[in-house]
Formats: C-alpha cells, sequence, structure tokens
C-alpha cells in the first residue's frame, strides 16, 4: 500500500537562499497532523511544493505513490489545497464557484451536482448557494475554500493557515469543521499558533529556518509544553474576577484598559473556554494570543537537540 504522502530529501531555493533543506516525512492515515513553524519558517514553501504550484529545486514528492512533479495530473487528484488566500472568484455565487472548482478538478459532468451539494452540506454553506462570495463574512469564506478543497474526495487536504485573519468566532467554527474533516481525509494543517495545533492535531511536524526539527505524535510533543499565558484584546473586558472564574486560569493581570495576559496551567483548551466564555458574557473578544515566547522557547529546545 502507498504512503499518503511519501517526501524524501525535499530542498529549494530563492535565489542563493535556502527556503528548505533536506526535508523527509511520511504521512499513512487519516486524521489530522500539524506542520508547525514560526512564520518564514519554510510552511508554506513545502505545501506549494507538495500540492504541485512550485517545483523543488532537490528531492521528491509522491501522493499516494505518485511523483507530483513527474504525474503532476494525476497526483493532484488525490489533493485538495487550500492556500494561505483562498482561491476565491468574488463575482461568482457559491455554486457557480463550486462548480467551477468541480470541472477543474476533473469530476464526471454527470457527478457534478451532487458534488457541490455534498461539499455544501459538509462545509455548512447550503444556505448561501446563490450568494454571490464577496457578499460572504470571512469565515464562510473560508469554508468555501475548504468546499473546493474536498469537492473531489481527495486522500489529501491541506490547509495553510486556514483560520488566519478570523473573529475568535469564526476561528471555534474553522477548527470544528477541520476536525471533522479529518475524519474520513488525511489533513495537513499548517500554523504558527501552538495552542491551534494542540486542539486540532495527532501528530506534529515542527520547521524551522527550512528543517525539520520535530516530527512525532502530539503526547511526546507535550512534553515539551509548559503551563503558559495567553494575551486577549477586548472591547468590552470584564473584571479580574471574571476572568479568575474560568477553569485552569491561576492569574489576570490588565497590560492596558483592553489588553490582558491570562496565565492558565494544565487544560490547553482554556482557549476555546475563554472565547465561549467571552461570547456569553459580551466582552467583544478581538484576539487571543498564545503567549509568543512559549512558542520560541519549544522551537530553541528543539533546535538546540536536532543540531
Amino acid at each position: 500500500m502507498s504512503n499518503i504522502l511519501r517526501i524524501e530529501n525535499l530542498s529549494h531555493r530563492y535565489n542563493s537562499s535556502w527556503a528548505i533543506r533536506d526535508i523527509n516525512l511520511e504521512i499513512n492515515s487519516t486524521g489530522v497532523i500539524g506542520l508547525l513553524g514560526s512564520n518564514g519558517a519554510g510552511k508554506s514553501t513545502t505545501m506549494n511544493i507538495m500540492c504541485g504550484v512550485l517545483n523543488q529545486t532537490e528531492g521528491t514528492v509522491l501522493i499516494n505513490g505518485l511523483d507530483i512533479r513527474k504525474e503532476p495530473e494525476q497526483a493532484k487528484q488525490k489533493i485538495g489545497f487550500l492556500p494561505q488566500t483562498p482561491p476565491l472568484y468574488n463575482d461568482f455565487t457559491v455554486d457557480e464557484y463550486l462548480t467551477y472548482a468541480a470541472n477543474l478538478r476533473l469530476i464526471e459532468k454527470n457527478k457534478i451536482k451532487a458534488a457541490v451539494e455534498e461539499a455544501k452540506e459538509r462545509t455548512g454553506i447550503g444556505h448561501f448557494s446563490s450568494r454571490l462570495i464577496h457578499n460572504l463574512s470571512g469565515g464562510y469564506k473560508q469554508r468555501v475554500g475548504i468546499a473546493q478543497a474536498i469537492i473531489h474526495k481527495p486522500k489529501l487536504v491541506v490547509l495553510d493557515e486556514p483560520t488566519n485573519g478570523l473573529d475568535p468566532n469564526q476561528i471555534i467554527e474553522a477548527r470544528k469543521l477541520i476536525k471533522e474533516i479529518g475524519q474520513d481525509h488525511t489533513v495537513l494543517l499548517s500554523s504558527h499558533v501552538l495552542s491551534e495545533i494542540h486542539l486540532l492535531c495527532k501528530e506534529v511536524i515542527m520547521i524551522e529556518s527550512g528543517r525539520i526539527i520535530f516530527s512525532d505524535t502530539m503526547d511526546a510533543f507535550n512534553n515539551y509544553i509548559q503551563p503558559s499565558s495567553l494575551l486577549l484584546r477586548m472591547e468590552n473586558p470584564p473584571a479580574v474576577e471574571a476572568l479568575m472564574q474560568v477553569s485552569g486560569v491561576t492569574k489576570v493581570d490588565y497590560l492596558s484598559a483592553k489588553q490582558v495576559r491570562v496565565y492558565f496551567e494544565g487544560d490547553q483548551q482554556i482557549t476555546e473556554t475563554i472565547i465561549e466564555t467571552g461570547v456569553q458574557n459580551g466582552w467583544r473578544i478581538r484576539e487571543v494570543n498564545l503567549d509568543k515566547s512559549l512558542l520560541d522557547d519549544i522551537f530553541k529546545q528543539l533546535s538546540t537537540q536536532s543540531n
């Protein structure tokens, strides 16, 4: 049986600078696998090569046993791809765009309508069938982008920073959808947000400075995660006492009138809990970030071990 994804000695450079160097990995099962790295680490370059958007300088990418460079059409039929900027046509309706995407994916003509309906149902956009994409919210545009990535039922679904730019409520919905897709597909999820990877993924691949510095299960990765803090920005912030009542919160520091650092321990789902509590109580949360120093510390530890 062929690997769903196999990458061997993959390297790519722009002019004289190497973006990635000697990337090797295998994926053999369904579920969500996280591709974690800081901005500029090489995640998008790796994804663009594996999806056939970019030709690599060196190395091989096999999709279900098919070489993406030698057999691009056959290999791409096994891939669904959502890049950082969804490839949407704003003047199309949702139905028009997904029909167009189905044709691009070479779905048989008599099966296109059913494929469009199934993709809309899975992503929860059926009630927007006749709406222009231009008039959708950011969260629903992202859902349309995911729908085009799964419309042909690919073996591998590649999502590059799929929650980037979404508000907290939209992030919750997008993460729920990604989990559901991972039940039937292999999903490679790129992110620089540690809490997102922790919530969604069963395995983690970490890239830093163009090289893989970690590839293992989430349980193994948890050994590097220590209790830390979240940075919140809110339009209608609550009293300290209200935040302290959230399970797992150990300390609260207001940095300004609308920005607060919340310290927690144990429960990595604290992000979801705080967002849901904020929605219920009208805190109007605008931004949630895991304290960046934690991610930097993990990169430093793993980089040192891999040298």
